[in-house]
């Protein structure tokens, strides 16, 4: 496939014709003001509104990127740099190694129906053990023998084997409850920066930077 006409160009190209967005349309709190436009995208039909591309870096500086869910907003004190994007998975993971080197860690959000991206960077750690049992608890029963039976990153001989390892534990907790593996939980993104992007006419994009300041936040309107 080639892009490289301005026939190509055009059918890929779209404008966008939506209201654009100011400062002060934005809850002085972005955890806040994501909930809202979370609510919009949800309202919009937005397909699973809650995927978001996870950004890490290795310990070499290879940047890694995959779609995962958000799980959670983790609310605490206003300001409190304890406010967190949850989402959960194999700690011995990829992601997860990457996370326990640097402890920082990107979310992209997507919400195409609404022309709107929204971005996070900031700190990532786990959650406490008590959280993850509690989510773990919540999961299908086969979700949950699927955090047992796969070494999540790793090299594996065929489908065959991946069944077969998810047919042994099936036996292995016949008729028993299924707890957390210690290999698998949550992480939370303690974000620095949050950016609201809304697409508008001729590329000239509305961008809302919250940066943390102190124990707020603080407002700026950026170039497209």
């Amino acid at each position: 496939m080639s892009f490289e006409t301005s026939e190509g160009l055009a059918r890929l190209r779209k404008e966008y014709e939506a209201t654009g967005i100011e400062p002060a349309d934005l809850d002085p709190d972005p955890m806040a003001a994501f909930d809202a436009w979370f609510t919009q995208a949800q309202d919009a039909g937005c397909t699973e509104p809650n995927a978001m591309v996870l950004s890490t870096v290795d310990a070499d500086g290879w940047p890694s990127a995959r779609n995962v869910l958000l799980k959670g907003l983790d609310r605490k004190a206003a300001g409190s740099s304890t406010d967190g994007f949850l989402f959960y998975t194999n700690y011995q993971s990829s992601k997860g190694a990457d996370i326990d080197t640097t402890g920082r860690a990107a979310l992209t959000f997507s919400w195409l129906q609404l022309h709107r991206q929204l971005r996070v960077s900031g700190q990532c750690i786990r959650v406490d053990a008590p959280v993850s049992d509690e989510y773990f608890a919540l999961r299908p029963r086969g979700s949950q023998l699927g955090a047992w039976a796969s070494d999540q990153s790793r090299p594996v001989a065929d489908r065959a084997a991946m069944e077969a390892r998810f047919a042994e534990l099936e036996e292995e907790w016949d008729d028993r409850e299924v707890t957390r593996p210690p290999h698998w939980g949550g992480y939370r993104v303690e974000p620095l920066r949050i950016e609201f992007w809304q697409g508008r006419r001729n590329r000239m994009h509305d961008r809302i930077m919250y940066e943390r300041s102190g124990s707020g936040w603080s407002r700026t309107r950026l170039n497209p």
